[in-house]
């Protein structure tokens, strides 16, 4: 058991911020973070890719190989930050995992598909500032970020990707009506994976803990391949070398596309906020501001970088905030040592594919438990740092529901000019949009009395005496 702060130990933390476990044991925890993140990764980059014409050939596998280079040099960024001695910190020094968000995926293909991808990119580029700027005044808009809207983002993401958990559970990313949806084999294959990887969360301490995840996505990868689940073929054919290009589809500035993602900028700003407050969380603790400060900073300038090698912006991933609580290891080290295997797979497509070939299902029986503790850290941020008196129940309630409803029912909005459905067409941008205009104007005490407002009774009058 590695030695930690105080508060981290009540958490049940494995391994704390700053320890350096074996590499017997570091390797496989970090290789855990890569195989859950990679595929959710791939989907994401694939979906945007073949929305913006980058379906086939070499431009899908350019794109395959620089989501993972990118995000692995973004993660070790996160890890091992730079720049802090001269008060522009680059990283937060916390386990965050990068990847791309799935806020890019409708505003990229529409832009695409209205100004080029030369445009396109010109604007992650261009646009990507804005987010470097909330973070360098991170100071300033602190108060408009509270622990009471930071649980509520945490809560939003965690319902967000609840519908992304079910599907792969089902075995189809797709969702319903792919070939094998909901098939038995798929769901027990997504059941064994998760009985696996809570028996050894639940009934063992330490390393076993750490990797309860891998063990479980290593059983239930195992278990596929009989089951003729897992097709080698494209290991056979990646190549063993890919090196990125500096701006592979040119520059083309338009102010239109650079608008649309500065607004969704600031939404996948506040999803960083949300995702670096579910980290501190597993220490029991709420994020310090040069925390948030540096990773915000961060998610500009490996967004800005993903920009000119042709790659979606990068932030970061939600999904492996739940695995860090789940695991219990919140050390950089390892997670840095993830971000190195994501580089080393960036480079070299033939290792990639062995990461990538992973089973839905098998990925799915992680899903459900990954994205729960996300949303179980949400619930937490709100009891224990909100006072839920009727103001704050108000909002809790009405973000959560808003956020939810244009989730499920996105038709309501439908009435809506396209550029706002676009912004405003997810649980996160909709549920926090909700969040933050009440938690602005709702008053913490209310301003009025109905006493003051109706006139009193009135005084008696004395009774006037006629002069003599």
């Amino acid at each position: 058991m590695a030695t930690g702060q105080p508060d981290e130990e009540s958490s049940r933390i494995v391994y704390g911020l700053d320890d350096r476990p074996p590499l017997s044991e570091a390797i496989p925890m970090g290789v855990q973070h890569v195989m859950f993140m990679i595929v959710i990764n791939l989907s994401l980059a694939i979906v945007i890719a073949g929305g913006v014409g980058l379906t086939v050939g070499a431009g899908q596998e350019y794109i395959i190989q620089m989501a993972l280079l990118v995000a692995g040099i973004g993660t070790i960024v996160q890890c091992y930050p730079f720049g802090g001695r001269f008060g522009f910190p680059v990283g937060a020094k916390l386990p965050i995992v990068m990847g791309t968000s799935a806020s890019f995926i409708a505003p990229l293909i529409i832009i695409a598909e209205s100004f080029g991808l030369a445009a396109m990119f010109t604007a992650i580029i261009v646009a990507a500032p804005v987010e470097i700027l909330v973070g360098y005044h991170f100071d300033k808009f602190r108060k408009i970020f509270p622990p009471l809207l930071g649980g509520i983002v945490v809560t939003l993401i965690g319902l967000s990707l609840a519908p992304v958990a079910i599907d792969y559970f089902a075995g189809a990313a797709g969702g319903p009506g792919e070939p094998g949806y909901g098939s038995l084999t798929n769901l027990g294959l997504g059941t064994l994976v998760l009985v696996v990887a809570l028996f050894f969360n639940q009934f063992f301490d330490g390393a076993m803990r750490a990797a309860s995840i891998l063990i479980g996505l290593a059983v239930g990868y195992v278990v596929a391949i009989p089951l003729g689940m897992v097709d080698f073929t494209p290991v056979y054919e990646a190549g063993w070398i890919a090196l990125p290009s500096l701006m592979p589809h040119g520059f083309e500035l338009n102010i239109t596309a650079v608008l649309t993602l500065l607004f969704i900028y600031i939404i996948v700003a506040v999803e960083t906020i949300g995702d670096i407050n579910g980290i501190t969380q597993a220490a029991d603790r709420n994020p310090k501001d040069e925390e948030v400060k540096g990773g915000l900073i961060a998610d500009g300038v490996l967004s800005a970088f993903a920009g000119l090698v042709g790659m979606f912006p990068n932030t970061s991933f939600s999904g492996n905030v739940g695995m860090v609580s789940y695991t219990g290891v919140l050390s950089r080290f390892v997670v840095g040592l993830g971000g190195l295997i994501l580089i080393l797979m960036g480079l070299s497509p033939k290792i990639g594919a062995i990461f990538s070939i992973t089973p839905t299902a098998v990925l799915g029986g992680a899903t459900i438990v990954l994205f729960g503790m996300i949303l179980a850290l949400g619930i937490r941020i709100i009891v224990k740092n909100v006072d839920l008196n009727l103001r704050n129940m108000i909002v809790v309630g009405t973000s959560l529901l808003v956020g939810l409803g244009v989730e499920i029912r996105p038709e309501a909005i439908e009435q809506l000019p396209e550029d706002i459905q676009v912004i405003f067409g997810s649980a996160l941008a909709a549920g926090t949009a909700t969040a933050l205009v009440l938690n602005l104007t709702l008053p913490e005490e209310p301003p009025f009395s109905i006493d003051s407002l109706l006139p009193g009774p009135e005084a008696p009058t004395e009774p006037v005496e006629a002069d003599d």
